[in-house]
């Protein structure tokens, strides 16, 4: 099995936003399919905007079925991590995070990391090893392109 090391991948970059601009556009899980590099996000409803640990919104994803996205860590406009799973079941195990650190007034220092050393669904491996810190930085890349003026 693999070790723990090689079940956490990350990526980061500086994108030329403020730190809210960003955040917000993370935080909405509506805006969440504009951006994502893994392509894997179809749509959320409107109105879910995440404020606060524990709570869930709904992402459908391309393969047509929903997940509910638990959130596990927040700070507004810094860090934001949720654990997904299928709608009325408990979380595999795994974890996307993201972390925005401001280096100015329009310079944030953007980290995304993928954490499956917690994943028990061995039917998620596949996938799971297949996101790679290239498919974390595409969404990096993307977010860049949508908050940068």
């Amino acid at each position: 099995m693999d070790g723990d090391a090689s079940r956490v991948v990350s990526a980061r970059r500086e994108i030329a936003a403020p730190a809210e601009v960003i955040f917000e556009l993370i935080a909405d899980p509506a805006q969440q399919p504009r951006w994502d590099g893994n392509d894997n996000l179809a749509e959320a409803p409107a109105g879910q905007r995440v404020r606060a640990v524990g709570e869930v919104f709904v992402m459908t994803i391309t393969k047509g079925s929903d997940r509910e996205n638990r959130i596990v860590e927040f700070e507004e406009g810094r860090r934001i991590a949720w654990r997904p799973a299928e709608v009325g079941k408990e979380p595999p195990g795994h974890l996307w995070r993201w972390e925005l650190e401001p280096l100015g007034d329009n310079r944030t220092l953007v980290t995304h990391t993928y954490d499956w050393s917690q994943l028990t669904d061995e039917k998620r491996l596949v996938r799971a090893r297949a996101t790679t810190s290239d498919k974390l930085r595409a969404s990096i890349d993307r977010l860049a392109a949508i908050a940068e003026p």
